[in-house]
């Protein structure tokens, strides 16, 4: 069974049911720590348990859930002391697929890059709401390389580095000016300069560790 999703595109159960659970686990909407009940969850998405069970599989694959034998399903913990080897990898990735979006980005990509652009002009000043465009931006650049691998990879930690981002909100000063680094990114994806854009994603993720280094 498929179903509709706002973009579009035509979703599976178990796709459904992983997309919101990744993005509720990931802005923390479900807790660290908290239990996972997937009878519960079927009940609120209106359908049954085994969509709920594959989605979940994938999240623990991806670090979000965790499962213990006899004892049930659980949002993982946020263990900060991660954070250095997260941007590790990121500092290597995010600027190749800012580099790589800037150059193979399609006339749809660039669309969607200068709709971003709008919205961050025009950006809300509430942490959730600054947060969960923050997380569109890197998907849409990520999308914009045409490398699943590379987009899968970089989606799975930019998902991590999100969590450890949401659990300090009320403590950033600059979180709306953080988010509004993306505007000059997203220019430079979409006017095909690589060299630019790949410099800016390398300075976004420093800033993004130094940021949440400077609140512990």
């Amino acid at each position: 069974m498929a179903v509709l999703a706002d973009t579009g595109e035509q979703l599976s159960f178990a796709e459904l049911a992983y997309r919101s659970l990744r993005d509720q686990l990931v802005m923390l909407a479900i807790r660290p720590g908290e239990p996972i009940n997937d009878d519960a969850l079927a009940q609120s998405f209106g359908f049954g348990r085994t969509p709920v069970r594959e989605a979940l599989k994938r999240l623990e694959s991806e670090r979000l859930v965790v499962a213990y034998p006899r004892r049930g399903t659980f949002a993982t913990e946020v263990n900060i002391a991660d954070l250095s080897h997260i941007s590790e990898v990121r500092e290597q990735l995010e600027p190749t697929a800012a580099a790589a979006a800037a150059l193979r980005a399609t006339t749809a990509d660039r669309a969607v890059l200068t709709g971003l652009v709008t919205e961050l002009r025009r950006q809300r000043r509430q942490p959730d709401a600054l947060m969960a465009l923050d997380m569109r931006v890197h998907r849409a650049i990520y999308a914009a390389t045409h490398n699943p691998f590379l987009e899968d990879t970089l989606v799975q930690y930019d998902n991590l580095a999100t969590r450890i981002w949401c659990l300090f909100t009320d403590r950033l000063p600059d979180l709306a000016g953080h988010v509004s680094e993306h505007r000059p990114l997203l220019e430079a994806v979409i006017a095909g300069d690589a060299a630019t854009a790949s410099a800016l994603s390398a300075a976004h993720v420093a800033h993004f560790k130094r940021a949440i280094q400077a609140v512990l």
